[in-house]
């Protein structure tokens, strides 16, 4: 792959929630159609411009309680990433250190992962073959974090923990090769407007009733991105926080993205990311 020089800013679209017209609470179905991969749903996506700053060389300016993510440099000791057992049995307790070394938190529960792999031309996204989310969203509600809890922790524990200060984090990271292709791209949360910008979204599965948030445009957005992040470095990206009195950030919006920079023979990303609670005493 050449050499490039990194531009400061990159010119790209992304897509925003647009709430139903008729006022109506917003729900997504969790089942695709098997042959557009569409997921019914009773709102729609709105394009717009944006500029998103390209922070390498400057990742540790950014904080979770400052801005909801936060840059880090540290390679696994995993990286085939090719069977859910072995991410599980291998992955998953180098990441919890890892989450309790960034963070200070004295309890991670990691509750799934996902692999996504860009496959241009393939309109089908499943459980088992997921591709980079390409619409601004945050991953959890209040109500909906709250529920985590109570779903992955035993009965006996959530109660004390939920008295606590707890999150949801995500830790992201490109597996294989730099993600130069369609890279994730955060949202400062000091530029989103929680009461204006913010959309409930009901999450129908079969079994359960899930809650994200759709995120709607606003110009006052500022978007960041680390280009050509490697497998060796990766992101936490904060979905909630139990403390919502404005003195840390609640959360992030954020999104793959086209990156008009991408190198023509770049290699298609694949990234994982794993979701977890995490408490503090």
């Amino acid at each position: 792959m050449p050499v490039l020089s990194d531009p400061h800013f990159v010119d790209t679209t992304l897509r925003y929630f647009t709430p139903p017209a008729d006022g109506s609470k917003a729900w997504t179905s969790t089942n695709a159609d098997p042959t557009t991969g569409k997921r019914a749903s009773n709102w729609e996506y709105q394009t717009h411009p944006v500029k998103v700053e390209n922070v390498r060389g400057r990742e540790s300016e950014y904080s979770l309680d400052k801005n909801g993510f936060q840059y880090f440099h540290h390679p696994s000791q995993h990286t085939s990433f090719s069977n859910d057992e072995e991410i599980e049995r291998e992955y998953y307790p180098e990441s919890i250190e890892l989450l309790k070394q960034l963070t200070g938190a004295s309890r991670v529960v990691l509750f799934d992962h996902t692999i996504r792999r860009r496959r241009p031309g393939d309109l089908i996204d499943t459980p088992e073959k997921r591709q980079p989310v390409s619409a601004v969203h945050v991953d959890q509600t209040t109500a909906s974090a709250i529920a985590r809890v109570h779903r992955h922790l035993p009965p006996e524990d959530a109660p004390s923990l939920l008295e606590k200060r707890f999150q949801i984090i995500n830790l992201w990271r490109p597996i294989h090769h730099p993600a130069y292709d369609w890279p994730l791209t955060l949202c400062d949360y000091n530029t989103v407007d929680r009461k204006r910008d913010l959309i409930p979204n009901t999450l129908k599965y079969p079994d359960r009733e899930g809650e994200t948030y759709g995120v709607q445009w606003n110009e006052a957005h500022q978007w960041k991105y680390v280009r050509g992040m490697t497998p060796e470095e990766g992101v936490l990206i904060k979905c909630f926080d139990s403390i919502e009195d404005g003195s840390v950030a609640v959360f992030t919006p954020h999104t793959g993205f086209e990156d008009s920079s991408t190198p023509p023979d770049a290699l298609l990303r694949e990234s994982i990311e794993l979701r977890a609670l995490v408490f503090y005493d």
